[in-house]
């Protein structure tokens, strides 16, 4: 692992096992004003990842150890940061796994390096504003994924009922059906049911506590 800092500056995390791709990754990005942390692994992304904080992480999919998909399966779990794929697999299958994840961006390699700084810089501004907002006396951390009371106790909340509360929101104030809520959220995966949205609307209304879970009407 290689770390080179010019601070204050965003942070990424760059994930990538092609030695010569990624030394000409880090010296660009760090010309641009990035901090930049390279690892080659899947396991030192995770690690990584864990120990400092993040603004974005760009990687590859073909890891020695592993798929980039499920590093990034691993990141969102922690935190909600922008994902940014670079890879030679490029058929639809892939791409559609990358975006299902919560990728921001998929690039297929070859690309420019301009092309690669100019949608990377989109991404960033994008997620420039500060992703809170105040729902009773909970604050809603979108990129923590987390509710935050008054008192500055945080409650994580699980990946999948992050993505309902998101869709909920979005929504307002349409009201979604659970059939709406089980494409959208949960797809295909393990052949959820209205059981499942239910339970998930529990949990979201236990966590923003009396005032908050009112909003979420069923």
């Amino acid at each position: 692992m290689s770390t080179v800092s010019t601070a204050p500056a965003t942070k990424v995390l760059l994930v990538e096992d092609d030695v010569s791709l990624g030394e000409t990754l880090c010296e660009r990005l760090i010309k641009e004003g990035y901090d930049v942390t390279w690892v080659e692994t899947q396991t030192d992304g995770v690690r990584t990842f864990s120990e400092k904080a993040f603004d974005l992480v760009l990687l590859d999919v073909g890891l020695p150890d592993g798929s980039g998909f499920d590093l990034a399966r691993k990141i969102r779990e922690k935190k909600a940061v922008p994902l940014v794929f670079m890879t030679a697999m490029n058929t639809a299958e892939h791409r559609l796994e990358g975006y299902e994840i919560g990728a921001e961006e998929f690039i297929p390699k070859p690309f420019h390096l301009k092309e690669l700084l100019l949608r990377l810089k989109h991404v960033l501004e994008n997620h420039a504003a500060a992703h809170v907002l105040t729902v009773g006396s909970k604050t809603i951390d979108f990129d923590a994924q987390a509710v935050v009371s008054r008192t500055g106790d945080r409650e994580f909340i699980a990946a999948r009922d992050f993505q309902l509360l998101k869709l909920l929101i979005d929504s307002a104030p349409k009201v979604l059906s659970r059939d709406e809520i089980l494409d959208q959220v949960w797809g295909e995966d393990k052949f959820p049911n209205h059981r499942t949205v239910d339970n998930s609307i529990v949990r979201l209304r236990q966590a923003l506590g009396d005032d908050g879970g009112k909003h979420i009407r069923s």
